[in-house]
């Protein structure tokens, strides 16, 4: 009876070790996916010309749920008192023909057109309307 109480006890420390072990392995893991995360990412930004906006709510909102919803897309701002919207988004996830194609296809497809996209360096200094 002794000999099997020792061999459970262990059993339980060995098993002790084990999962302690494999606990730091994986923290570290998870911390090295993050850091190779952010340096991946390649933000830039964008001002996109829009036609066939009629209303704030319908169209310009709509616009910008679809934009994200997109993979990559990580600031937009539609203005249909602009007619226009701001973009940021991480280049290595994204391009802008389809950010082009995904605002061209809101609605099934026929009511919005992109008509110009500028690069800018920065979402505040766009000049959208708010």
């Amino acid at each position: 009876m002794k000999v099997i109480n020792k061999i459970f006890t262990l059993l339980f420390f060995v098993l002790f070790l084990v999962s302690c072990q494999k606990n730091e392995t994986s923290k570290n893991t998870d911390s090295t996916i993050v850091e190779k995360k952010e340096l991946a990412e390649n933000l830039n930004h964008i001002k996109v010309d829009i036609k066939g906006m009629t209303c704030e709510i319908g169209c310009a909102r709509l616009i910008q749920s679809k934009l994200y919803k997109a993979d990559g897309i990580t600031f937009a701002k539609i203005s249909f008192a602009d007619s226009s919207g701001v973009i940021s988004f991480d280049e290595n996830r994204i391009s802008t023909d389809d950010i082009k194609n995904i605002i061209q296809k809101t609605a099934g497809g026929d009511i919005y057109s992109v008509v110009g996209i500028e690069e800018i360096k920065s979402v505040e200094n766009s000049g959208i309307t708010q």
